[in-house]
């Protein structure tokens, strides 16, 4: 089921679990409330412990603040992250403090993992209640999320442990999207064809997302869908995606290719405890009565290129009564609509489609004759804004500031732009955590200002000298963040004050200038 943690994974300081507030009330169906945990393959008695002090600490921390969910419990031994993904539904992630120094984490970060894998599980499968409401006994909803979530974990495997997000990662942010910069006849060429594409499905809706290499140029879907396809794609669907390489400037964190191999090859024992728990692994549609078919879009090396240009894959079964594979389909979370997606690729280009399920007269068939339109009418149009991106496109270092290392957050818009990791993996270990404490200390700002003045939010700007001299920045104006270090720079806070001033003028139009 993608990775293993039975005998195989290290999981020494990592826990995960997923419960449901509403089940398991009486003495003797505890068990009932457990949708997934990991590991595993630790004791029934020790998920039951870790669940219950979850319980406890979300009870408790109600009574001092009934309106604000319980986000995060720093224990002496122990990290506790919560996120309440759906009413009376949590996941909480329980990491060992250690002396390691890749155990340096920023809770928002943690946060975001948890929120990123529920989300992208909503868009495959639908909410967590939705499943337990089709399925009372929790055996759908626990074989979908342990397939999911188990695939999802994969990425994070480096060796034989899961890494999580740490310092070294201060200048990433999940959750948000990196847009590629074009010239305006290139976003002409671009908007041309998302017309021609539109026009290709006929009467149906047709939404779209464009994007070069790892970025996006276009979309016509709402933010929040945007995020998780934009996610999606880059995990799985773009170029380097596609050549189970990690891209050295890809901006979401991609597992170790060796890791991912072998945890792919790891199959938990039919005997085993998790197996006992989880019910039916068996992923055949025609498995016995009690066993789903379990869709795993987080699959690794499912998705190839076909002969007209379309991604294909397997990963959905076979179409009913058909040997043909079934079109992969999302819910959009905007409005709460399954769709058919289809994924066109050409080089470095690659464009996610979406058709409404209900707008697509006999199902595959018609998705069929919509692709054929899309070939016989769109390809030299795609051809063309692919080689106009190409032309226009600087490369792995396109958004390297030279002096620079930064992260600038858009949270209005949900972009982000960051140096690329190449030139991050440049800066030293001391100048990596001294923004990580810094971006802590902002995330619990603006956590504190987000509850004492909703409607008010908060300017910040911090500079730091850190031990190695470097200076470490922070400036938040407007629902933009602009995070920085400058290792090579003079010993005064003018000049570091002087350098924000300068990038911000060049490549933020003055958004966090002092003027």
């Amino acid at each position: 089921m993608g990775l293993s943690s039975a005998n195989t994974v290290v999981n020494e300081g990592f826990q995960f679990c997923i419960f449901d507030l509403r089940r398991g009330q009486h003495e003797g169906q505890e068990l009932d409330k457990i949708l997934f945990f990991y590991p595993a393959d630790l004791p029934f008695s020790t998920q039951l412990s870790v669940i219950g002090l979850s319980e406890g600490l979300i009870t408790f921390t109600r009574i001092f603040s009934p309106e604000a969910a319980c986000e995060v419990i720093e224990a002496e031994r122990n990290s506790h992250v919560f996120h309440q993904a759906e009413p009376d539904i949590w996941m909480v992630m329980v990491v060992e403090k250690s002396k390691e120094s890749d155990s340096i984490w920023r809770i928002d970060a943690l946060r975001r993992v948890l929120k990123e894998v529920h989300s992208l599980f909503v868009m495959f499968h639908g909410s967590i209640r939705s499943l337990l409401d089709k399925d009372p006994s929790g055996e759908l909803v626990r074989s979908h999320l342990y397939a999911f979530i188990m695939d999802y974990l994969s990425d994070f495997l480096v060796g034989k442990k899961i890494k999580l997000p740490s310092f070294r990662d201060c200048l990433k942010e999940r959750g948000t999207v990196q847009m590629l910069t074009v010239g305006r006849e290139a976003a002409l060429e671009v908007q041309s064809l998302v017309r021609v594409l539109e026009s290709c499905a006929g009467n149906a809706p047709c939404y779209s997302l464009v994007l070069f290499q790892d970025l996006l140029v276009s979309t016509t879907l709402s933010p929040d869908d945007t995020i998780n396809l934009f996610t999606y794609a880059v995990l799985r669907l773009a170029p380097n995606a596609l050549l189970s390489r990690a891209s050295s400037w890809s901006y979401l964190r991609k597992g170790n290719t060796a890791s991912q191999i072998a945890a792919a090859s790891v199959m938990a024992s039919s005997g085993s405890v998790s197996e006992q728990f989880y019910g039916s692994r068996d992923t055949s549609p025609h498995g016995g009565e009690r066993s789903h078919h379990v869709v795993r879009p987080l699959q690794h090396n499912k998705w190839y290129k076909g002969m007209d240009g379309f991604l294909v894959t397997d990963i959905w079964g076979p179409e009913v009564g058909s040997m043909v594979s079934a079109t992969p389909t999302v819910l959009l979370q905007q409005t709460e609509e399954r769709m058919y997606l289809c994924v066109y690729q050409h080089k470095s280009l690659t464009l996610i489609l979406l058709f409404p399920i209900s707008s697509i007269l006999n199902g595959e068939q018609g998705i069929s004759v919509v692709k054929q339109q899309i070939v016989e009418n769109a390809s030299l149009k795609m051809l063309k804004v692919e080689e106009k991106l190409s032309k226009g496109w600087g490369g792995e270092n396109a958004y390297h500031v030279g002096g620079y290392r930064y992260l600038l957050v858009d949270g209005d818009r949900n972009v982000s732009r960051a140096s690329p990791p190449g030139k991050v993996t440049t800066l030293t270990k001391e100048s990596l955590i001294s923004l990580s404490n810094l971006r802590e200390e902002i995330d619990l700002e603006k956590s504190r200002a987000k509850w004492d003045d909703p409607g008010h939010e908060k300017d910040l700007e911090i500079c730091i000298r850190a031990k190695n001299n470097a200076w470490v920045i922070a400036r938040t104006t407007r629902g933009k963040e602009l995070y920085m270090v400058l290792e090579k720079a003079n010993e005064t806070l003018l000049f570091a004050s002087d350098a924000i001033e300068k990038f911000s003028n060049r490549y933020c139009s003055g958004a966090f200038s002092l003027d």
